[in-house]
């Protein structure tokens, strides 16, 4: 059993990975921000760690994250249009996070980012929203020049619908919609698939299963 510390561990995306990763064999530990959360979800068999990813330092974070096998960074400024809260989250977080597996010998680290975020932007793009788009680029191109076995997933725009557990995933998929749902399925299938270290795919819904999917995007790579 491997523990998988989930940084953003109360998130839309999170909640849903939780019994995925318990299903396959593994301990989720969520970093959440507030003690009823905790209790939420430990009744689930979730660990929690109080952690507020904005307002608690550097140590507190390694603490939150010392023992753990992995870490799957899946926080986010949140929908409110606060543009200060994208770069506080989406990319001092996940920087931070980084740093903070690496000062702790946790090589694995799973990123969920954003489709598209490379792309450039015009000069018509929402303020708010171009602060988000850079904030998840500028995570990922750091995260690429890290020594952890990163695997970056950059879902299409996200719904609640169920999940289909079909997707597309690759290195440069059309933009489309995935469930929540069909992004934490492919979380837990990638973050103990060692071929799919240092690969960073788009995701979107599809028609493939997910297992066969990540199959036929990591085929040639060493397990």
């Amino acid at each position: 059993m491997a523990t998988i510390a989930i940084v953003g561990g109360a998130g839309q995306i999170a909640r849903l990975v939780h019994p995925k990763l318990i299903h396959s064999g593994h301990q989720p530990r969520a970093l959440v921000r507030r003690q009823e959360q905790a209790d939420e979800l430990e009744q689930a068999g979730v660990d929690t760690r109080l952690f507020d990813l904005e307002n608690d330092d550097d140590e507190a974070l390694r603490a939150a994250l010392e023992g753990a096998d992995a870490v799957i960074f899946a926080a986010g400024g949140g929908p409110d249009g606060n543009a200060d809260r994208k770069r506080t989250v989406d990319l001092e977080g996940s920087i931070r996070s980084a740093q903070a597996a690496e000062a702790l010998g946790i090589a694995r680290f799973v990123q969920v980012s954003a489709i598209g975020v490379d792309e450039p932007l015009g000069d018509d793009v929402e303020p708010v929203w171009r602060v988000y788009v850079e904030a998840k680029r500028d995570a990922d191109d750091h995260l690429r020049k890290t020594s952890l076995s990163w695997t970056i997933l950059r879902p299409g725009k996200l719904t609640d619908d169920e999940g289909t557990g079909h997707v597309a995933l690759g290195a440069d998929v059309a933009r489309g919609e995935v469930t929540r749902d069909d992004v934490a399925a492919a979380i837990a299938a990638v973050v103990d698939d060692g071929r799919s270290v240092r690969q960073q795919w788009d995701l979107v819904g599809g028609t493939t299963p997910i297992l066969e999917a990540v199959g036929e995007a990591t085929a040639g790579q060493p397990l």
